[in-house]
């Protein structure tokens, strides 16, 4: 999950779809699609980390009640996942806090070219480096509010979860 962003998902990635690169031929290079394969591989170890906790840690009786009461192996798997929900909406929105405020990564392959691949994260960094504090101030408060935004309603879905009618095994 400590995956050093600007190694692997800029500096290896740069290198794998470089003109001389084993995937060049592709392209992609300072592209859109370049940026969004760079956040899945930064993202894809947290997801998948919280996640596996949030399922191991379900309450085994769960997986034994659905299969006394004649779950199929998809409705019980349905059901871990049901009850391991929050868990994994966590990993999800903590993976999208490391995207949000990926600069290193984004630069490095997307190559932060105004209208195309310039992100609110790249612009806070160069408006930064330009001088233009009032702008980078401005980008930051806009991003901190985005967060702040995704925050609740996580908690918003956390507090409705609580009040639901109990656990759900199957349809």
């Amino acid at each position: 999950m400590g995956l050093p962003p600007v190694v692997v998902g800029g500096l290896f990635l740069y290198l794998l779809l470089s003109r001389q690169g084993p995937l060049g031929f592709f392209g992609i290079l300072y592209t859109p699609v370049a940026m969004i394969i760079a956040q899945t591989i930064l993202a894809f170890p947290i997801v998948a980390a919280l996640s596996h906790s949030a399922i191991v840690n379900v309450d085994p009786v769960i997986r034994l009640a659905s299969r006394t009461l004649g779950a199929t192996a998809v409705q019980e798997t349905m059901t871990i996942i049901t009850e391991a929900r929050y868990g994994i909406i966590s990993g999800v929105v903590a993976a999208l806090g490391r995207v949000t405020a990926e600069v290193g990564a984004i630069i490095i392959v997307g190559g932060n070219i105004a209208g195309y691949t310039r992100v609110m994260t790249t612009t806070i960094a160069l408006e930064t480096d330009k001088g233009n504090f009032e702008l980078a101030m401005a980008l930051g408060i806009i991003l901190l509010a985005i967060s702040l935004l995704v925050n609740l309603a996580l908690r918003a879905v956390q507090k409705m979860g609580r009040v639901g009618s109990g656990v759900i095994l199957w349809d």
